[in-house]
């Protein structure tokens, strides 16, 4: 059965029809005021343009920044100067300590024994000064003695001669008075040198020193003694963290001139390996800006303390050694030590990753 034939509506109803979906689909009219937006936003696109432009414009070249840069600080390895047995120990790791704190202390007996010796030989030495004094006084009563037996041999001799010109001597009477003459000149010779002896051994042999010699060395003996007594006490250079105390035990034997400890300062800089390229317009004095990867939107003002004078490569233990032939041109990077110039609340760890930028305006 075939369909029906569709209807046909009469004419009046196709104009009504027509009528309501031209109603339906004829847009409103847009408002003005959405027009002056669109004019607007159309203006604004290229300002911002131009003024970002002008931004990158002016400060272009003026900061050179870097990640490559890290906290540094001054670490003191503290070893004893004098060897023992530790007996006492008073700090312990990551302890903050101020200049003069006792940090260990060594076994003080054998040291104290070494005194005791030196005080000894101290006073050995000034007994043998005061023998040696009253040696010098025994030589001087030699020496006047032997002037008078010069003067009693001197005139035995001259009555000889005149007797032996007149013939009442005989030789042999004359030859011994002159050999009575020689000895006791020798004998004078013999306690002249005795006194100098004595003074010598009694003077300093040093110029403006009225300390006899061998009291000097007595004395410099002990002074040693004493000062490596005081050296079992040792302490803290500055103040500054202790650090690296797994040697530090009661008990252990310490050398000297090994490290016990380290004492990290409390004065951080932070060491900025800058690419040769950003060196152009860098100078001492600078300011630079500091962040932190451990603290987020921390951030510390710094300067330019000073640019370093090799690059880190030929300061390292196998600098790079490049032929003639074909090699590959590598950006050398430059330390540069950056002094922190403000306070924060933060601890800058030795070794904490920075992120440096320079201002280089100011001297650029």
């Amino acid at each position: 059965m075939a369909d029906a034939d569709p209807k046909i509506p009469p004419q009046g109803d196709r104009v009504a029809a027509a009528n309501v979906i031209e109603s339906v689909e004829a847009p409103a009219p847009a408002p003005k005021q959405r027009r002056w937006g669109r004019i607007g936003l159309m203006a604004a696109v290229p300002l911002l343009l131009a003024a970002v432009a002008g931004y990158f414009y002016l400060t272009g070249g003026r900061y050179v920044s870097t990640d490559n840069a890290y906290v540094q600080q001054d670490t003191i390895s503290i070893s004893p100067d004098v060897s023992g047995r530790i007996v006492q120990v008073n700090v312990k790791e990551n302890q903050r300590v101020k200049a003069g704190d006792v940090l260990f202390v060594i076994d003080q007996e054998p040291y104290k024994l070494a005194l005791a010796q030196a005080d000894a030989a101290l006073a050995t030495a000034r007994v043998q000064v005061a023998t040696m004094s009253t040696d010098t006084g025994s030589a001087n009563a030699d020496v006047a003695s032997a002037n008078a037996d010069i003067k009693l041999a001197q005139a035995t001799y001259d009555r000889q001669a005149t007797l032996m010109k007149q013939g009442f001597t005989t030789r042999a009477a004359f030859d011994a008075a002159a050999q009575q003459v020689a000895a006791a000149r020798a004998r004078l010779a013999t306690a002249q040198a005795s006194v100098a002896k004595a003074q010598v051994q009694v003077g300093s042999g040093v110029a403006g020193s009225g300390v006899p010699a061998a009291v000097a060395v007595a004395l410099a003996e002990r002074e040693k003694a004493l000062l490596n007594l005081n050296r079992t006490v040792v302490r803290a250079p500055r103040d500054g963290i202790i650090s690296q105390t797994n040697r530090l035990q009661v008990g252990n034997i310490t050398p000297s001139g090994v490290p016990a400890l380290s004492l990290v300062a409390q004065a951080p800089w932070v060491t900025a390996n800058f690419k040769e390229t950003d060196l152009a317009n860098m100078r001492v004095g600078q300011p630079a800006e500091l962040t932190f990867d451990a603290y987020p939107g921390v951030k510390v003002c710094g300067r330019v303390q000073s640019i370093g004078a090799e690059t880190g490569s030929a300061s390292s233990i196998l600098p790079a050694q490049n032929a003639t032939g074909n090699w590959v041109k590598v950006t050398q990077r430059v330390p540069v030590r950056i002094a922190i110039t403000c306070k924060t609340d933060r601890a800058l760890i030795a070794g904490l990753s920075s992120d440096v930028s320079i201002d280089t305006k100011p001297n650029g």
